[in-house]
């Protein structure tokens, strides 16, 4: 199993991206947030579960969609995420 280790630009997007919904709902950004940080588990499991990044090419670089948002990691030996507002 992979430990995914998110990078502060990733924590800082979660912070934006909630504090962006809550302003409609904060039970829909609650449910978002869980949605988005759920994908821990299918990564860690799966390294290669998400699509290659049609923009980049790159077999390392990944992406899961989720709702209106990407959830873009990179997998190597410890997998990284960030996160994407909306598609490309």
């Amino acid at each position: 199993m992979v430990k995914v280790i998110w990078t502060q630009r990733a924590l800082n997007d979660l912070k934006d991206i909630a504090e962006f919904i809550s302003k409609d709902s904060f039970h829909y950004a609650r449910l978002v947030l869980i949605k988005i940080v759920e994908t821990d588990l299918l990564i860690a499991a799966n390294p290669k579960i998400g699509r290659i990044v049609p923009e980049l090419n790159n077999k390392n670089i990944r992406e899961i969609i989720k709702g209106n948002y990407r959830v873009i990691y990179r997998n190597s030996k410890k997998t990284f995420c960030r996160h994407t507002n909306g598609f490309p």
